[in-house]
């Protein structure tokens, strides 16, 4: 492979990502791309909003790769530094969610194996995949490669996220349950392709790629490099059918339950009073969003990865 510049790799490492429980993992990410024959930076900050300045302060247009260990907030920083450039990202997957990775094919909390499929994925090129872009009501621009959730499954979102038990993917299942004795439906206007509708629906998501929430298999159809988004519909439902419809999104199988709709769209504008939106698990603005998808703003290094 040969010997690398100094700045060639820039290492990102979030030692919260699961609880830290995998806290020395960017350690030994650094250590075998050294092994490789790489140099590496590697960036640790006490904030997310800190390590974001940081990597944004080092890249050069000659980086070979970002790498980021953690979950799908460190897969958030990495995409809104890389979106629309060439420099590739790679992730080893350690964090909570992990819902990204998990779209790519990557291996999920298993960080040696994550280490050595990113070793190998480094000598091929990237894929190119689909992202979303956001305009929030302030005029900010903001990138997502996952899933935007905006009504209860952002209400879960934010729950999940301020809850320090139990660590793991059952902390959104809690918080679901939680949210669930508040559920009430709400009226959003969807702009579809310039086409304007309106739904009284308890959530609405507009997914890039088709998992959420740890695993939530939410929009089994939607694919990172076809150019669309899948908009999913959950229109009103009582606490009991919410309640049997939910164990099926896991599994994918929801689709077909007479409350649940999908669109797909280029570009959406989504409207509704005191509505919360997030995405990649990080938190947005309050709607109205403007979401459009652009193809192949992102490299990336997945399980199919060509060359």
């Amino acid at each position: 492979m040969g010997v690398h510049s100094s700045q060639d790799i820039v290492v990102a490492v979030n030692p919260f990502a699961s609880f830290g429980k995998h806290g020395a993992v960017g350690v030994e990410v650094a250590r075998e791309l050294e092994r490789a024959g790489y140099g590496v930076t590697v960036l640790q900050e006490t904030s997310l909003a800190k390590l974001q300045s940081s990597v944004r302060a080092v890249l050069q247009p000659a980086t070979h790769a970002l790498i980021v260990v953690g979950g799908d907030g460190m897969v958030s920083l990495g995409v809104n530094a890389l979106a629309e450039t060439s420099i590739p990202l790679g992730i080893v997957a350690t964090g909570t969610g992990n819902d990204f990775a998990r779209g790519l094919g990557l291996p999920i909390n298993e960080p040696m194996l994550g280490i050595t499929v990113l070793i190998d994925q480094l000598k091929h090129k990237p894929r190119s995949v689909d992202l979303a872009r956001v305009t929030t009501p302030g005029g900010e621009t903001r990138w997502y490669a996952g899933v935007l959730s905006a009504g209860f499954d952002a209400l879960v979102n934010e729950r999940a996220n301020s809850m320090r038990w139990p660590k793991g993917a059952s902390r959104y299942v809690l918080a679901m349950l939680i949210e669930l004795a508040k559920l009430r439906s709400r009226r959003y206007v969807l702009t579809l392709d310039g086409v304007e509708r309106e739904v009284d629906a308890v959530l609405v998501s507009i997914a890039n790629n088709g998992y959420m929430g740890g695993g939530m298999h939410v929009a089994p159809e939607a694919r990172l490099d076809d150019g669309k988004l899948d908009v999913f519909i959950g229109h009103k439902l009582s606490r009991t059918r919410l309640l049997a419809v939910f164990p099926k999104v896991y599994a994918g199988t929801h689709t077909k339950h007479p409350a649940v709709e999908f669109i797909r769209a280029i570009s959406v504008t989504l409207r509704a009073e005191d509505v919360l939106a997030y995405a990649d698990g990080e938190r947005i603005s309050q709607l109205p969003i403007d979401v459009r998808v652009v193809p192949g703003a992102l490299q990336v290094f997945s399980a199919a990865a060509e060359g």
